[in-house]
C-alpha cells in the first residue's frame, strides 16, 4: 500500500499550472491580492509558446490610426470568429486590452515607437486598423520577459520541470489540489490549493505538421475532462497559413503574420497573386480587389482597403491548400511568400529581424532577396475548457482556466494578435477571481488518499509492465492519423476513419510500456503526455464529426459553407458516467442587444457613431 504521508505536500492559496503569458498574468494578479501563489510548469520558466506570438498584441490604443476603438476591435473579433465567440468575453477583451498593454509597458516592456513616442502598432489579418503593439517580430518574447521580471518580485513560487498529472477534488466536488511528478527524479509531489488555474496552452502535438513544441500535449483539456469539467468548441483548430515547409527538419515552424502585415504577398508557382481569387463575400467590401489598391494601402493611403493577404487565417490557409491541390503549389508543397519586392532590405531586417535570422540559419535563404516557401501548420486551439466569461471559472468549482486552454474568446477562428492580449486580459481576470474564490475558503481541504493513490498507480503502471506498446510509436501513429483524417479539410468518411483509428490507438495505450526507472526517463514522460493527447484528439475528431457545416477553422468538404442553424449551438464535451466521451449540442444564449448591434453595424455607420461620441466628449 502506497504511504501517502511520505509524499511531500506543498500548500498555496492559488496554484497556477502553466507559465506562459496567461499563467504569469494570473499569478501576478493573485499575488497582488495577497494570496500565497505558486506556478507549476513542466518545462522551464521562459520556455512558453507565448514567445511564438511574434507579431504583436492587439489592443485598440489608436496610436497609429485615431479611428480605432474598442467597438471596432470587438466587431473585428466577432466577424473573425464567425459570430460563434462568447459575446461577453469578446467585449471584456476589447475593453480591457488597452489598459493591460499599457500596464505591461509600465512594468518594463520596451515597445517599438511611433515618431511621437507612442507605442507603435502594425497591421494584421482581420484587423481593420493597425492595432498590434509590437517589439519587432519578438513581441511574445518581450511579454514573457516583462511578466517574469515583474512577477519574480511578487513572492510567487515557481516549480519548474514538474508535470501535473491530475486534479484532486474534495467531498463537495471542488478542486482542492493536484498530483505532480518531478521530471528529473520521477518523485511525486502533492499540491494543495484553495483554487487552481489551468493555463496549459493547447494540444498541437497531436498533429504531424505543427508549430507547437513538445509541451503542447493538451494537458489542461485532459485533466479538466477527467475531473468532470466541460470542454467546448474543440472542433475549431487553427491551421496557421504560414509555417515553414522546407527543409523538412523545420517543417511547421511559424512564419509570423507580420510578414504579410508589413506587405508580404502570396504567390503560386505561376507567379499569380492568388489571394484576390479567394475573398469571401462577407469581407469583400473591406478588402482590396486590385493590386493597385493594395499597393496604395501599403503606401499608407487611409482610403484604400486592406490587401487580401490580410484576410483571416482560416481563409488564407484554405486558399493555400486549394492552390497546392490544384497543382499550383511551390516546389515543396506550399506557396511563395515574398516581401523582398515590397520592402527594402533595411526595412525587412529592422522590422522582421527574427524572420530574417530564422530563414538565414534554418533554410539558408535571404528573405530580403528571395521568397519564402510557406504552408498551413497546426497552430492554435480556439476551443478548450468551458468557463464563465466574467470569472473564468469552469464547471468544476475552484478550477479556473485562461489563455489557449480556455474556450469562448475566439469563436470559430482567432485573429492574429488577439492571443497575446487575451493572455493579459483573461490571465488577469483568472488571477483576480481565483484569489476572490480562495479568500472564501477558510482552510485547505482534507485530501482523499484514494484519489492520490489512483493517480500515482496509473502513472507508475507504465513503468511496471513487463512489456507493452512503445509510446513514441503510438504518438507517431496518432500524429499521422490526425494529419490525414482530422486535418485542415474534413469529411465524414475521413473523420469516422480517424475516430476508429483513435479507438485502436487508445486500446494499444492501455498496455503502453516505458523502459527503465522513474529517473531521467523521457519515455515515461512521453507516455504520460500521450494520455492527454488521446483525450484531446478524440474530442477534436468527435466534435468535428458532429458539426455538419464549414465555419472558421473547421472546414467540412461534405458540408461547405456556414449553416445558419449551427450558429445557435456549441458542442460541449464531458466524460460520461460510463467513462466514454459524451457530446451535447448546447444552445447558445441570445447576445446582448447592444453588442449584437455593434457587431452587425456597417463599418461606415460604426465609425460615424464613434466619431460623434468622441466629438461630444470633447465638448
Amino acid at each position: 500500500m502506497l504511504d501517502i504521508s511520505e509524499i511531500k505536500t506543498i500548500e498555496h492559496d492559488v496554484l497556477i499550472v502553466g507559465a506562459g503569458g496567461a499563467g504569469l498574468s494570473a499569478a501576478i494578479e493573485a499575488s497582488a491580492q495577497g494570496m500565497s501563489t505558486g506556478i507549476v510548469m513542466k518545462s522551464l520558466l521562459g520556455k512558453a509558446h507565448t514567445v511564438m506570438a511574434e507579431g504583436g498584441m492587439a489592443a485598440a490604443l489608436a496610436n497609429v490610426d485615431e479611428r480605432d476603438h474598442w467597438k471596432i476591435h470587438f466587431r473585428d473579433t466577432m466577424r473573425g470568429g464567425k459570430f460563434l465567440n462568447v459575446w461577453r468575453m469578446v467585449e471584456l477583451h476589447a475593453k480591457l486590452a488597452p489598459e493591460r498593454v499599457r500596464l505591461l509597458e509600465e512594468w518594463g516592456a520596451v515597445f517599438d515607437r511611433t515618431k511621437n513616442g507612442l507605442i507603435n502598432q502594425r497591421n494584421f489579418g482581420g484587423h481593420r486598423y493597425p492595432r498590434l503593439a509590437h517589439v519587432g517580430d519578438r513581441t511574445g518574447l518581450e511579454m514573457i520577459r516583462t511578466l517574469q521580471d515583474h512577477g519574480i518580485h511578487q513572492g510567487i513560487e515557481t516549480y519548474m520541470e514538474c508535470t501535473a498529472l491530475d486534479l484532486l477534488k474534495n467531498e463537495h466536488g471542488e478542486a482542492c489540489g493536484i498530483v505532480c511528478m518531478w521530471r528529473e527524479t520521477g518523485t511525486f509531489t502533492i499540491f494543495k490549493a484553495k483554487s487552481i488555474i489551468f493555463a496549459t496552452g493547447g494540444g498541437g502535438k497531436a498533429w504531424d505538421v505543427t508549430s507547437n513544441s513538445w509541451e503542447y500535449t493538451g494537458d489542461g483539456y485532459a485533466m479538466a475532462y477527467e475531473a468532470g469539467a466541460e470542454l467546448m468548441d474543440l472542433e475549431f483548430n487553427q491551421f496557421h497559413p504560414t509555417g515553414m515547409v522546407w527543409p523538412l527538419s523545420v517543417k511547421g515552424i511559424l512564419v509570423t503574420e507580420s510578414v504579410r502585415g508589413e506587405g508580404g504577398i502570396l504567390l503560386n508557382n505561376e507567379g499569380t497573386r492568388f489571394m484576390f481569387n479567394y475573398i469571401p463575400e462577407r469581407f469583400r467590401s473591406e478588402t482590396a480587389d486590385t493590386q493597385e489598391e493594395a499597393a496604395r494601402w501599403l503606401a499608407g493611403d487611409p482610403n484604400a482597403r486592406r490587401p487580401p493577404e490580410l484576410l483571416t487565417r482560416d481563409v488564407v490557409a484554405r486558399a493555400i491548400n486549394e492552390e497546392v491541390k490544384a497543382g499550383r503549389g511551390s516546389t515543396h508543397g506550399g506557396a511563395y511568400l515574398n516581401i523582398a519586392t515590397q520592402r527594402s532590405a533595411e526595412d525587412i531586417k529592422r522590422k522582421l529581424p527574427s524572420m530574417y535570422h530564422q530563414f538565414k540559419v534554418l533554410a539558408e535563404l535571404d528573405i530580403t532577396k528571395e521568397p519564402m516557401e510557406v504552408g498551413p501548420t497546426c497552430h492554435y486551439f480556439m476551443g478548450g475548457i468551458r468557463v464563465d466569461a466574467d470569472t473564468t471559472m469552469s464547471s468544476v468549482p475552484g478550477l479556473f482556466a485562461c489563455g489557449e486552454c480556455a474556450a469562448g474568446m475566439h469563436g470559430a477562428n482567432r485573429l492574429g494578435g488577439n492571443s497575446l492580449s487575451d493572455l493579459l486580459v483573461f490571465g488577469y481576470l483568472s488571477g483576480k477571481n481565483a484569489a476572490t474564490y480562495a479568500k472564501k475558503v477558510t482552510t485547505h481541504s482534507v485530501l482523499d488518499k484514494e484519489q492520490i493513490r489512483k493517480i500515482i498507480r496509473n502513472a507508475t503502471a507504465i513503468l511496471n509492465r513487463d512489456s507493452g506498446a512503445n509510446p513514441y510509436l503510438l504518438h507517431e501513429e496518432l500524429e499521422q492519423n490526425m494529419q490525414t483524417n482530422v486535418g485542415i479539410i474534413r469529411t465524414e468518411a475521413e473523420l469516422q476513419l480517424g475516430i476508429d483509428r483513435l479507438e485502436e490507438i487508445k486500446e494499444a495505450y492501455t498496455t503502453v510500456k516505458a523502459k527503465g526507472t522513474s529517473q531521467f526517463n523521457p519515455g515515461w514522460h512521453e507516455a504520460l503526455g500521450l494520455r492527454n493527447l488521446l483525450i484531446t484528439a478524440e474530442a477534436v475528431a468527435r466534435a468535428a464529426l458532429e458539426r455538419e457545416e464549414s465555419r472558421g477553422a473547421h472546414t467540412r468538404a461534405d458540408f461547405p459553407g456556414e449553416q445558419a442553424a449551427w450558429l445557435h449551438y456549441n458542442i460541449v464535451i464531458t466524460k460520461g458516467d460510463d467513462g466514454n466521451m459524451q457530446l451535447t449540442k448546447v444552445e447558445r444564449p441570445a447576445p446582448d442587444a447592444e453588442l449584437e448591434r455593434i457587431a452587425q453595424s456597417s463599418i461606415e455607420a460604426l465609425e460615424a457613431e464613434i466619431a460623434g461620441e468622441q466629438e461630444a466628449a470633447k465638448t
